[in-house]
């Protein structure tokens, strides 16, 4: 009877601890803007074959403005069992009914949140009454120091009096560039990250100033790995999606990589 206890007790410990390990795996997906240079049928072929199930679609693939192909990508993207879970970057518009079309277009897809980077703070106003109304969070990207989002501290003070749907996509390579550390900017927003771009860059002074140049994952000056953990130990839900800026012809080789850098620092692709 002891026996069977401890062998009951031993596999109820074992199931747990695989149940927490799980429970803190990182979603990893990527951000199509890393394949660019493929059509949305190919984006659809590569994502199958690399086992990548979280997509986050640039607008050319998703089409925002062609109505009539989405039930024809969504389809594709159910049969291959692949989650578009949001697009971006997005073009916003002081026009609130033009803003409109993005929250319908994310609806139909049954995506709960949107990638912009609004190049107005005013249209923040309609864009929050847009999240509030459909139930979809917007998530603000930033690129490099000199862009309106590029400070860290201009986009804390833009959400901190918005819906609680108004958040952050935080791309990692852009914050690395302007000589912050992602790890600590990440929690530095206090949950409000609601989406990761995984990119790595390597920043080299120059006579011009800053120069910041792509790397693969994990050879930039982003520390990722702090990154990782800091997401992990905060219990991140979101998905970390992985790109590049660099224009790839064939982005194998880089997501390759990136799935093995991804995964040896705890990440999952399911």
């Amino acid at each position: 009877m002891k026996s069977l206890f401890s062998k009951v007790a031993a596999a109820v410990i074992a199931a747990l601890v695989l149940t927490s390990a799980q429970a803190q795996d990182l979603k990893l997906g990527v951000q199509t803007w890393t394949l660019r240079n493929l059509k949305f049928e190919q984006v659809v072929d590569f994502c199958s074959k690399h086992q990548i199930k979280y997509l986050q679609l640039i607008p050319d693939h998703i089409g925002v403005n062609k109505k009539e192909e989405w039930a024809t990508k969504k389809a594709a993207l159910d049969k291959a069992g692949l989650v578009p879970y949001t697009f971006g970057v997005a073009g916003t518009s002081l026009n609130k009914e033009e803003n409109r079309k993005l929250f319908e277009c994310a609806k139909f897809f049954g995506m709960k949140m949107i990638v912009v980077e609004p190049n107005d703070f005013k249209i923040f106003d309609s864009l929050e009454e847009l999240a509030k109304e459909y139930d979809i969070k917007v998530a603000i990207h930033n690129h490099g120091i000199t862009s309106l989002y590029g400070n860290p501290t201009v986009v804390r003070n833009i959400i901190k009096h918005r819906d609680k749907r108004i958040g952050v996509c935080m791309d990692a390579g852009w914050i690395a560039s302007a000589r912050f550390n992602p790890a600590k900017v990440f929690k530095d927003y206090e949950g409000r990250v609601f989406d990761i771009h995984l990119k790595d860059k390597k920043v080299n002074n120059t006579d011009r100033g800053d120069v910041a140049t792509d790397t693969f994952l994990g050879e930039g000056d982003a520390k990722l790995p702090e990154l990782l953990k800091a997401l992990k130990e905060a219990k991140y839900e979101g998905v970390i999606a992985v790109e590049t800026d660099n224009n790839l012809k064939d982005p194998t080789e880089h997501m390759t990589k990136a799935l093995e850098f991804v995964k040896s620092n705890g990440g999952s692709a399911q």
